[in-house]
């Protein structure tokens, strides 16, 4: 479940990205990224937290550790990018 909620929040990201640069509204699509996001990260929790539950800790000492750093770095990116379009918005008003 969490592979397929990354895939649309990318998804969702890209088009922020594309609706922008098209000069249409992308605000709709920023909050859907952010929102996909959100939902990726508590998928993976609900993961992680079924292996804690049945004991499964082969699982998790295999998946957690590169994980942990993976979803870092992908909820930043996610972020730096949802919100470029606003950043840009409020430089090119100055």
């Amino acid at each position: 479940m969490w592979l397929l909620l990354g895939l649309v929040a990318i998804a969702a990201t890209l088009l922020n990205l594309f609706l922008y640069k098209t000069g249409k509204d992308y605000k709709l699509a920023m909050a859907a990224g952010l929102s996909f996001t959100a939902f990726t990260l508590c998928a993976e929790y609900s993961a992680v937290s079924r292996w804690v539950k049945v004991e499964d800790w082969s699982a998790l000492l295999d998946v957690v550790p590169g994980m942990e750093k993976a979803l870092w770095f992908l909820t930043v990116a996610s972020i730096l990018l949802n919100i470029a379009p606003v950043l840009l918005e409020m430089k090119d008003k100055k």
